[in-house]
């Protein structure tokens, strides 16, 4: 299911888990994006409420959650078979991740291949925007430590995990904003382009803001410190870069 529970499906996988770094998937998740994929014969939705389709392109639309933003499905056109957000099931999934595609597209903050970070790049100026375009922000750089978070929250609305890093909310110049936000029950906010679903921003109840890794555009001067809440990790993937957790 999503977040908030206005798309629930039922699904058998057919195949492992993928790891995908291409452009479009880091955007709309807000980081990177895993999918297992199900022939529709094995697939059901049990509620669509709040399902919307994102034409990507003339290959593949994508679909997330117009209630809380959480990136679900990616559908090739003309094909028997819809890939699935490996993030969005509940409980054990029994899958792993298989493979990694599109790594020479990852963000410059995290390795894609699970090693150790690389050396950040200088970044006085960070460029932002989300997968359609509607919306696009400036803020000061670098980016500096990101945090990657393994919650149930974030593995919900990203379809994987996320990747976030502090700035301040006031800083921001946006060009052009076309954002919903989510209220959390613990009073959090989390925000996401009405139009693609792309993952921008985190709002915490207290005030604390934090922008999602994958929607700056140029080099970031950032590289990923830590994970936090494993406990609540998928159980298809492993921690192997060697941060702290």
């Amino acid at each position: 299911s999503c977040l908030c529970g206005e798309v629930v499906f039922e699904a058998i996988p057919d195949r492992h888990v993928i790891a995908c770094h291409c452009s479009q998937c880091r955007k709309q998740s807000g980081h990177f994006w895993a999918a297992t994929f199900a022939w529709h014969k094995d697939f059901r939705l049990i509620s669509d409420t709040g399902l919307h389709w994102y034409d990507a392109s003339d290959k593949a639309r994508r679909g997330f959650c117009t209630g809380c933003g959480a990136f679900l499905f990616w559908q090739p056109v003309g094909e028997a078979r819809i890939s699935i957000a490996a993030g969005a099931f509940d409980g054990p999934t029994g899958l792993h991740i298989g493979e990694s595609w599109f790594n020479e597209d990852a963000g410059d903050y995290y390795s894609p291949d699970g090693t150790a970070p690389p050396t950040p790049n200088a970044a006085d100026c960070l460029t932002g925007r989300c997968l359609c375009g509607a919306n696009h922000f400036t803020l000061p750089g670098p980016m500096g430590e990101v945090t990657a978070c393994h919650c149930r929250q974030c593995r919900k609305t990203s379809g994987h995990y996320s990747a976030s890093f502090d700035a301040d909310e006031q800083a921001i110049h946006w060009q052009s904003r076309l954002v919903t936000e989510f209220g959390t029950p613990g009073g959090a906010s989390r925000g996401f382009c009405s139009s693609c679903g792309s993952k921008l921003y985190f709002r915490t109840s207290e005030g604390a803001f934090s922008i999602e890794a994958a929607a700056i555009d140029n080099p970031t001067g950032g590289w990923l410190a830590c994970h936090i809440f494993v406990a609540d990790k998928g159980d298809y993937y492993d921690l192997t870069d060697g941060l702290s957790q």
